[in-house]
Order: C-alpha cells, then structure tokens, then sequence
C-alpha cells in the first residue's frame, strides 16, 4: 500500500470562524487583494476591518478574467490573496495567487491547451473561505478555468496553490438560494462518491468518505429546503471540505471526467452535470463490476447504499438514490442545457483521455461513454 496526503497549510472550521480572519492575514502578508463573488457588498461585514482592493468575480473563471484580475492584483501591490467566495472564486484566487509570484505566460502553465509546466515560484499565500458547498476548492491544489476560445475548461496546478488557511464557516452558507444549495451540493456528493470508487482510493481517503457522505446525504434535501437550517448547513460545509480532502488526494471518476470539458462546451453548473451524470455512470460501473464478478467493486457499492440510505443494499440502491434526489431539487437532463446527441462524439473525445477518467474504477469504451450519454439525454 502506497499513498499521499497534502492539503492547506491549516483548516479552521465551525460556526463564526471568519471572526479569525483578521489574525490570519496578518501572519501572511500586509496588503491582501480579496476576490469575492458578483455581489461583494453581501460581505461586507467580513471585509471592513481590512484594509484591501478587490476584484468580483461575475461569473465561472476564464483565461481573460484570469488575466484582468492578476493585472488588477499587481497594481494594487498585492503579497497576500484572499478567496471569498465559492469554489469559482476560490480558483480564480489560487490562480492570481500563482500568477502574481511567476512572471511567465499564462500559457506555460495551463494544462491542456498550454505547456503545462509547473510553476517556477512558489504562489503567493492565500486564504480561501468558501461560502458555498461545493467543490472544496479551499483545500484542492489546482485551478479551472474556462477558454472561451477552445471550448474548454482546464487547469492550472501546483502544490503551492494549495492555501496558506482554509477558513470554512458554515453560517457563511446559510443565504445560499436553494439552487445554488442544490448544484454546489450534488457536486460535493458526487465527488465523495467517486473518491471512494476510484482506483487511488486510501484508508485516509476512504475514513473522509465514511465521515462525511452520510452527513452530507442527510443535509442536502434539508438546506435545500431551510437554507437556516444550522445542522443541515454544518453538514453540508463538512461534506464539501471532506470531498476536496478526497479528490486532491485520489482523484475522481467517470462522472468529473464528462463534467469538466462538458461545462466548456455548454453553459451548464458544475454541480448539475455531475447529478446528471451519476445515475448512468455509476450504473454502468456497476455493470461492468457485475459482469466481471469484481467483488471488491461491488462490496463498495454496498457500502455506499448503506451510507447514502442508512440500509443494506447494492448498486441498484446507489443508482436509485443518485435518480431520486435528482428529481428532488429539480434536476434535469443534459438536453434541457443545449447538449445536442450531435454533441456526444466531441465529448466522448475529450473526455475519454481526461485525468479524472483515467480513475475511475472502470475502464469504459468510447461505445460505453456514448451509451452514458445518450442516457443521460
């Protein structure tokens, strides 16, 4: 048995950690520049006692967003770099984070589309306080980021992204619309389910599951429905870090493998393309698992019955619960975003070599990823 495990340099969490904020940046640097969300004034009980400029994030980070806050970073004298936001946010400040410090092309160091090279500097430190519950991007090491001119979202990754301080206060979440509750929150449960599939799954990645999938199951249809809900809003903050804890450390699966080029081909949440897209592929997971007698497989599958419904099952109860709270926040099908069957062959292409689907624990054919497709049509 061999693993890793890397993550922020110190996680602070629970109701009214953002009181800490101030003693934190003080330890990292002295001019912080703050990124926040569309609306930073819902914030500004937090910001007023720094001393900062800030950059708002209208919308999923690109290449050219990227830019223009890094050139707004830079201006203002920036050693320090604050997320405030959800996970698009947080990305885009471990981004500016690694920008700022290197004086390279962006190019370089993109994934993909770029050279890929690793940073020559480390980042500059950062904080990250998320406000949704999502993708755990506060204790993740890499960046997404949209190209409008290629189609695609890619990354940008290094350990040194990984932030100085994650500070996750679940009151920070408690006015998040119930939409919002419901995409970043089937994200979060999807990304704990594949990280207790994939191939590089550890003890130390297999106990966060263990944790926090149950809490998270639990949590999701009650935040959805009474955002205030302070239990529900604890257990969805958890379930999100604990999946970023996850999927920094073992990867993902078939269902981020579509998601990721899906969302530069269409405009569709993150967190929806992943609710549509479990139900098919854990189902032909399993098939395949059956098929093959893969009992180790199937013995994780019925694990996550019993975590996902509290009873004994299989993977017809996983497939089962991934349909059921689907309909239950009101999900759809990938068409009701503009995703054409004319579609499916550039996506299986793109998909098909991607690092998240490299772990799943299934190796799928082109044939089997345009069969997941057209099912979730």
């Amino acid at each position: 048995m061999k693993f890793q495990f890397a993550t922020a340099g110190q996680i602070i969490f629970g109701n009214g950690s953002i009181d800490k904020l101030p003693a934190q940046v003080a330890e990292i640097g002295k001019r912080p520049f703050v990124i926040t969300g569309s609306r930073p004034e819902r914030h500004e009980s937090v910001l007023s006692g720094l001393k900062s400029k800030s950059y708002a994030l209208a919308r999923e980070p690109t290449v050219p967003l990227l830019k223009e806050a890094v050139t707004q970073a830079r201006e203002a004298g920036a050693d320090c770099i604050i997320g405030l936001g959800g996970g698009s946010v947080i990305d885009l400040a471990k981004a500016v984070a690694a920008l700022l410090a290197n004086k390279g092309d962006l190019f370089d160091y993109l994934e993909v589309i770029g050279k890929g090279r690793p940073l020559e500097k480390p980042a500059l430190p950062s904080i990250a306080i998320p406000t949704t519950s999502g993708t755990g991007a506060e204790v993740t090491r890499n960046a997404v980021l949209g190209s409008p001119e290629h189609q695609v979202k890619v990354s940008m990754r290094h350990s040194s992204m990984l932030p100085r301080v994650a500070l996750v206060d679940p009151v920070l979440t408690h006015a998040v619309p119930p939409d919002v509750t419901a995409n970043s929150g089937l994200d979060a449960l999807t990304q704990l389910i594949e990280v207790f599939l994939t191939r590089k799954a550890s003890p130390l990645t297999d106990g966060l599951v263990r944790e926090a999938l149950p809490q998270g199951a639990r949590g999701l249809p009650i935040a959805f429905r009474d955002g205030t809900n302070t239990e529900a809003r604890r257990d969805m903050s958890l379930s999100s870090l604990f999946s970023g804890l996850g999927l920094a450390n073992a990867g993902l699966g078939a269902v981020h493998g579509f998601a990721g080029p899906l969302g530069g081909m269409v405009d569709i949440p993150h967190g929806v393309a992943c609710a549509i897209l479990l139900g098919p592929c854990m189902k032909h997971n399993a098939n395949a698992a059956l098929t093959s007698s893969n009992s180790s497989l199937l013995n994780r599958f019925a694990e996550l019955a019993q975590m996902l419904t509290g009873r004994s099952g299989g993977p017809i109860e996983v497939i089962d619960w991934a349909i059921q709270i689907s309909e239950e926040v009101g999900i759809g099908k990938l068409s009701d975003y503009g995703f054409a069957e004319t579609d499916i062959p550039a996506l299986v292409n793109k998909a098909k070599n991607s690092s998240s689907m490299k772990g799943n624990p299934v190796n799928f054919s082109e044939d089997t990823l345009t069969m997941i497709l057209k099912e979730a049509m």
